[in-house]
């Protein structure tokens, strides 16, 4: 049996937080292909150009642009959209952006979460709740196996650690408010996501797509170290398995590390020349590892047994296939071409892919 069955979705009220941003985009794309009443609520797009406004994902569903950090306009897009599933991605997920603003990546991070669990605290509507966080949220060893769900949870800089508070943060509602509420409540731990559409600053990907444009080489800060790469369905999909689950039968309620195959965590050199394998030539790249950089881990991936085991959920598309997948998106993007019915196409064949 599929562990994924989008039916589930057709006519569920789902809200979104960070619905604007990359995978919030593809997120909202699977969700209104699956016939979910859809509502987001977010900060305007991250980037130009943006994947949210090449997609045309906002005419087949509810968008608000609001600050998470704003409680009375959240709740009011709540209030109105009396969600049955709520999936909260808003974030701000850049590493070297949070050593720049820390009280900002804090106050998104952290307290975006409080404001959107008090909403859901606040409503009776909401059967399932399931945050969104990081890989980055454990306390970071820099040891050669993956982490698992009950290792300390204390990430270094202040995005990863703003992201363990969130998960604490989201722990004790559970304990407080949720137990024997009806509400099913997960955190979902995933690691880094590629695939079209990303135009954010400082991922690797998207300095792959860049240099593609301009013919120019990339200048690569950290070519040894060692991520979890996967497609960015790959998590998505998960998540809404696990909401999915979790609103059938509450006692799945959890965390989740959601992380590909051993064969799939990849040094960021290796990663960058499959890229240009399957892009077939066109750029190069330039170690430029800095000596006095802001920290960033070397070695980081998750043991995603416990996933596995619950669900009987499996990767489906391992890095060859995520770097070719991506390199197809961004040249039909680069063509002009459908960008709406790519991603169609690519939530089909994953959808399509063998279930064993």
């Amino acid at each position: 049996m599929d562990y994924m069955n989008l039916d589930f979705y057709r006519g569920k009220r789902v809200f979104v937080t960070g619905h604007t941003g990359f995978k919030g985009s593809w997120l909202c794309k699977i969700l209104t292909m699956a016939g979910a009443v859809v509502t987001g609520y977010s900060l305007p797009a991250p980037t130009e150009p943006s994947l949210f406004e090449i997609s045309g994902v906002a005419k087949d569903m509810t968008s608000v642009i609001g600050d998470v950090r704003d409680f009375a306009a959240l709740k009011a897009a709540f209030d109105t959209a009396q969600p049955e599933i709520v999936l909260h991605l808003a974030a701000q997920p850049i590493v070297r952006e949070s050593y720049k603003n820390p009280a900002y990546t804090y106050e998104t991070n952290v307290m975006g979460t409080v404001n959107i669990l008090e909403c859901v605290r606040q409503n009776r509507c909401v059967r399932s709740f399931l945050n969104v966080t990081t890989d980055k949220v454990y306390h970071n060893n820099e040891w050669a196996w993956g982490y698992r769900e009950n290792e300390p949870l204390d990430g270094f800089d202040p995005y990863s650690n703003s992201k363990s508070c969130s998960e604490l943060v989201t722990h004790s509602y559970v304990n407080s408010f949720f137990a024997n509420s009806g509400v099913s409540v997960s955190t979902a731990r995933a690691g880094n996501v590629i695939g079209g559409g990303d135009f954010a600053a400082d991922r690797i990907v998207p300095d792959c797509v860049r240099a593609v444009q301009t013919g120019t080489p990339i200048g690569v800060r950290n070519p040894h170290s060692t991520r979890p790469y996967q497609h960015v369905l790959e998590p998505l999909f998960a998540y809404l398995m696990i909401a999915q689950r979790q609103c059938e039968d509450g006692r799945l309620a959890g965390w989740y590390n959601v992380g590909p195959d051993d064969c799939d965590c990849v040094t960021t050199g290796q990663l960058v020349e499959l890229f240009k394998e399957k892009w077939g030539a066109g750029f190069d790249w330039i170690n430029q590892a800095e000596a006095d950089a802001p920290h960033e881990a070397n070695f980081l991936k998750l043991d995603s047994t416990k996933l596995k085991t619950t669900f009987g959920w499996r990767p489906r598309w391992h890095i060859d296939e995520a770097i070719a997948k991506t390199c197809q998106w961004t040249r039909v993007w680069l063509a002009g071409g459908d960008i709406a019915g790519e991603m169609e196409r690519e939530i089909e064949d994953f959808l399509g892919e063998s279930k064993c």
